[in-house]
């Protein structure tokens, strides 16, 4: 199914674009961990960009990414170190 055409998407298409459960999709909007809309207090929406968007947080970096990190981290502080400062 394409969804890229649709900016609000209805409970059953959230669950498949997301790829869960509805059952699991109902315990993620109870809890309010998923953004929806529920403008007549009875139908789940959900909007297409912010779904994306919640898939996409919680990033983690590769390997990688670490390695560089640690390796400015690690120079970063020797230099600060060396010059008297901690």
């Amino acid at each position: 199914m394409d969804f890229s055409s649709k900016r609000v998407l209805t409970f059953d298409e959230g669950c498949t674009y997301l790829g869960y459960a509805k059952s699991y999709v109902y315990k993620l909007t109870s809890a309010g961990v998923l953004p929806f809309s529920k403008p007549n207090g009875k139908s789940i929406f959900f909007d297409r960009e912010k779904l994306e968007a919640w898939m996409l947080s919680n990033e983690s970096s590769s390997f990688e990414e670490k390695q560089v990190q640690a390796a400015t981290y690690v120079n970063t502080h020797t230099a600060q170190r060396k010059g008297g400062k901690i």
